[in-house]
């Protein structure tokens, strides 16, 4: 069973990293590097092997999460980039595999984010990512953030293609958005955890943009660096970020 840690406790055995720049800089590039990752993978494999990679990827970066006993950041944002990668595969295999236009499957996972965290909240009665120091909370928090994966890709997507945005146009006005919890948070006194995960939400859709920007070909409104390249320097750069993570953490020493 579940026990509450006492507040002096809490920092200690916290599952999941401190809220900084850093962390929302990692965050913006692991969700690039699933966007191009997945791309790759589908290219240069059957669909059902890639998705089984993806599949078997995640199972294997959340066994390992859970089995830690306090947030550890190379098992974490192994985590992050694994959901990244088979958040992408899921919202793709929704709208190419099955058909679902982007506006559907933007609505359907916006609803079953919402469901998330009513059913989160109504058993934990709080979404704060600062209370995740149990596992049945900790199962909440991935769910939530797997859903969000989902959501930001389907809505870039929906940006980019069905409005005929194209990525770079989606990429600015999704950098534009993510400002807007951060100055309802200081100046209108938006409650902290909403501001949180409004910006999180937002962080899938604005990386995965830029990085389709510069992976994919011109005809497809990008630059056409490639998917690969692009996979390969985003994960040189999350490598590099959490080795610091890792150094300057003070929950992981």
């Amino acid at each position: 069973m579940d026990t509450v840690a006492s507040p002096l406790a809490e920092r200690a055995i916290s599952r999941v990293p401190e809220v900084t720049v850093a962390f929302w800089v990692t965050k913006v590039l692991t969700t690039g590097m699933g966007e191009t990752a997945s791309d790759f993978l589908f290219q240069h494999l059957a669909p059902p092997i890639a998705l089984a990679i993806g599949l078997i990827g995640l199972v294997t970066a959340l066994v390992l999460q859970f089995r830690a006993r306090r947030y550890l950041p190379w098992i974490y944002w192994f985590a992050v980039a694994m959901v990244s990668v088979f958040g992408t595969m899921a919202a793709d295999v929704v709208h190419v595999g099955l058909g679902v236009p982007y506006l559907v499957s933007t609505a359907f996972f916006i609803v079953a984010l919402a469901v998330i965290f009513a059913w989160w909240y109504r058993s934990e009665k709080t979404l704060s990512i600062h209370s995740i120091h149990t596992r049945r909370r900790e199962s909440f928090y991935w769910a939530a953030v797997l859903a969000t994966f989902a959501l930001g890709t389907a809505a870039g997507d929906l940006t980019a293609k069905t409005l005929n945005m194209g990525y770079l146009s989606s990429a600015v006005a999704f950098a534009v958005v993510i400002a807007v919890p951060l100055v309802a948070h200081k100046r209108f006194r938006l409650n902290a955890i909403a501001a949180f995960w409004f910006a999180y939400i937002v962080t899938r859709p604005l990386g995965a943009s830029f990085a389709d920007w510069f992976a994919l070909p011109r005809t497809a409104s990008g630059l056409g660096w490639g998917t690969g390249p692009i996979t390969l320097v985003l994960t040189v750069a999350i490598i590099g970020l959490v080795g610091h993570l890792s150094r300057t953490a003070p929950n992981t020493v």
